[in-house]
């Protein structure tokens, strides 16, 4: 009896270690307490890239629902047909692990069986700063982040799925944008048969650990970056000018109403200016023209001739996300030979002539002084109020050596004619 007491604690010993030993992280399956036992397994799986979740099918099943529970969509309930065992869900992320759960009705019994999807891996291994933008319409940009805990072999992959096609029609990035090896973007030309949501998914491969995958369901609309209006134009009549242009090429098919503009127009600094100065911010001196798309892409300038020389340049955006395109290259109108050159020569032309008058009047002041012409005029003495004996004569101011004459003349005393009759006799 000992012996096989003995073997008998040993083999309940190992059935409490397997009864203990953890369940693996990728799939935890918990079946019903009430009812385990009384029915086999429901075997319940789960495709992540199909979204589709399965179990086996008791017999008379009378009824069937799925549940998925998602910290970002919460609780989504699925009814099942009484011959189906099976149910799809949408397209969701799924990096952040989910908890699925199948219910079913049979014999008058609920069976339930839970199922734990985690994203198995090294934590902090995944892709980081995941980012897509489309340009030109038909080009896909997508960046990522080597995780910080990642190896240095870790390499990483991209595929992209239609997220209502669930797992039929995947495409892995045809270029890859590398640093140091690593694969850290992508470069995707041709989206024209991609949906509006798009499921993106990064997973990783290292020989050192298990790298943690990312995805994310991006939607092509608000990803878009759309190019500058084409084929600006402006015509000018006497009081107004019409600017035109084309919306741009874009990745969805958008109305004229989906579209919003933004319009910069400024006058050109002294009409030289050929090109937007560089660190000019829009709207820095006239206020940025704001104009629906329900404008047919036109705009009404109102401008009186004549009219100085202006330039503008327009940007477009989604009405209903606002991230605006570059700047279209500017276009100029106005005048430029005939009434802005007008204007310029007018300039000159009066400054010209202030400079010549004034060059002119000094000369003349410097002439004249040299010739005396600017000298004081001589005037004769006053007799009544200087000295009583001095002899009645007509006396000059005595005039400096050489001033008051161009050329130097003699000087001739006049004397009174009795006076000196009297001196002869």
């Amino acid at each position: 009896m000992a012996p096989a007491l003995g073997v008998f604690t040993d083999v309940l010993m190992i059935f409490l270690v397997l009864s203990t030993w953890p369940t693996p992280a990728f799939f935890q399956i918990q079946g019903d307490p009430e009812v385990e036992g009384a029915y086999p397994s429901l075997n319940v799986t789960f495709n992540s890239r199909t979204m589709n979740l399965s179990w086996d099918c008791p017999e008379n099943m009378t009824e069937a629902r799925c549940l998925l529970r998602h910290e970002e969509t919460g609780k989504i309930i699925m009814k099942v047909s009484r011959m189906g065992c099976s149910c799809t869900f949408t397209s969701m992320t799924l990096h952040a692990g989910a908890t699925l759960e199948v219910q079913v009705t049979a014999h008058q019994r609920h069976l339930r069986e839970t199922l734990v999807y985690a994203n198995t891996g090294v934590e902090g291994t995944a892709a980081r700063n995941f980012s897509c933008f489309i340009y030109d319409a038909d080009f896909l940009n997508c960046t990522w982040a080597r995780g910080p805990v990642a190896p240095v072999d870790t390499q990483y992959f991209l595929f992209l799925q239609d997220s209502r096609s669930q797992g039929k029609r995947e495409t892995e990035c045809p270029r890859y944008l590398k640093e140091a090896g690593t694969n850290l973007g992508c470069h995707l030309h041709g989206l024209s048969r991609w949906p509006f949501y798009t499921y993106f998914l990064v997973n990783g491969s290292s020989r050192h650990m298990h790298i943690q995958f990312f995805d994310a369901i991006l939607s092509t609309k608000e990803i878009e970056r759309f190019s500058p209006p084409a084929n600006t134009s402006v015509h000018c009549n006497e009081s107004h000018c019409l600017i035109q242009w084309l919306q741009p090429k874009t990745q969805q098919r958008l109305s004229y109403l989906d579209f919003q503009y933004q319009l910069d127009i400024q006058k050109e600094v002294c009409g030289v200016s050929s090109e937007v100065p560089k660190n000019m911010e829009p709207g820095s001196w006239n206020p940025l023209v704001e104009v629906s798309g329900a404008s047919e892409n036109k705009y009404n300038f109102p401008s009186l001739e004549p009219r100085v020389r202006h330039w503008v340049r327009v940007r477009a955006a989604d009405a209903r996300v606002l991230g605006w395109s570059p700047w279209s290259q500017p276009v100029h109108f106005g005048s430029d030979t005939e009434d802005g050159g007008l204007l310029r020569v007018s300039l000159l032309v009066v400054l010209g002539t202030l400079v010549c008058t004034l060059v002119l009047g000094f000369l003349a002041k410097r002439f004249f002084k040299m010739c005396g012409l600017l000298s004081p005029i001589p005037h004769v003495k006053d007799k009544l109020n200087d000295q009583q004996d001095l002899e009645h004569q007509v006396a000059w101011d005595e005039f400096p050596v050489g001033s008051g004459k161009c050329e130097n003349e003699e000087v001739l005393t006049v004397q009174d004619a009795g006076q000196a009759l009297g001196a002869r006799a």
